[in-house]
C-alpha cells in the first residue's frame, strides 16, 4: 500500500515482540516505548502531506463514508475536531446533519475518565476544553450509534494507534452498548501490527482514501 516502508518492516522494531503472548511488565514497557517512537514517525509522515493532497484525501474519505452510511437520518454520529493533520471531515459533518444525522464530538470531562459525547452543530462556535481541544459550548450528551475514530496508525486487524492516553479504549469499555466504530486515517498510517495489549479494543473497520 502506498506510504508503507519498502522493506515491510517498522522503524525501530521492538525486540522480541513477535514472541509476546501475555507480556510481562518489562515487555509491556517495551511495547509502549516502541509505540511512542512509531507514533512520532507516523505523525511526521501525516504532517508532511501537502495541503492539496490532504484535502483531496479527506474528500475521498468523505465519499467512502457516504457509500458505507447512505442513510444517517436520526442516527447519532460522533466525529472529531481535526488536529495535527487528521483527515478533515467537517464539510461532511455539515452535510449529514442537513440530512438528519445527530452529530456529536467526544469530550474529555475528567482526566483518565471515559469520554462523553456532546451534541455538536457543525459551524457553531466552539470553546476550549482539556488541552485546548475545541468542544461544544453546551453539554447535551448522547450515546452515538457510530463513532468515527481518527488514527495515528492502524494495523491489519483494525487495532488503533492513538495519542497514548487510552481514552478511546476506556470509553468503548464503559459504554452500555457498543456503537459501530470506524477508524479514519490515511493509507500512509498503515502498519503491520501495533502489538495489541490487553486493554486494546479493535475497531469494526478502517476507512482511508484508498479503501
Amino acid at each position: 500500500m502506498p506510504g508503507e516502508n519498502d522493506s515491510g518492516d517498522y522503524a525501530s522494531p521492538p525486540c522480541f515482540l513477535h514472541e509476546l503472548d501475555s507480556p510481562s511488565c518489562s515487555e509491556r514497557s517495551n511495547v509502549l516505548r516502541w509505540r511512542k517512537s512509531e507514533r512520532q514517525r507516523l505523525l511526521a509522515l501525516r504532517l508532511a502531506l501537502p495541503q492539496e493532497k490532504h484535502d483531496a484525501f479527506s474528500n475521498r474519505i468523505a465519499a467512502r463514508l457516504d457509500a458505507i452510511y447512505p442513510d444517517l437520518s436520526g442516527r447519532g454520529v460522533s466525529l472529531y475536531w481535526p488536529l495535527r493533520g487528521e483527515p478533515d471531515l467537517r464539510p461532511w459533518a455539515g452535510a449529514i446533519e442537513r440530512r438528519g444525522a445527530r452529530c456529536c464530538l467526544p469530550v474529555v470531562v475528567e482526566k483518565a475518565a471515559p469520554l462523553k459525547f456532546m451534541i455538536w452543530h457543525p459551524g457553531e462556535k466552539l470553546v476550549r476544553g482539556f488541552w485546548n481541544i475545541p468542544v461544544p459550548p453546551h453539554r447535551d450528551e448522547i450515546i452515538p450509534d457510530i463513532i468515527l475514530a481518527p488514527v495515528i496508525g492502524y494495523d491489519e486487524k483494525n487495532f488503533r494507534l492513538g495519542y497514548g492516553g487510552g481514552y478511546f479504549d476506556r470509553t468503548l469499555a464503559a459504554l452500555p452498548a457498543r456503537p459501530r466504530v470506524t477508524g479514519i486515517g490515511f493509507s500512509i498510517s498503515r502498519i503491520r501490527t501495533i502489538y495489541p495489549l490487553s486493554h486494546d479494543i479493535p475497531m469494526d473497520r478502517l476507512v482511508t482514501e484508498d479503501n
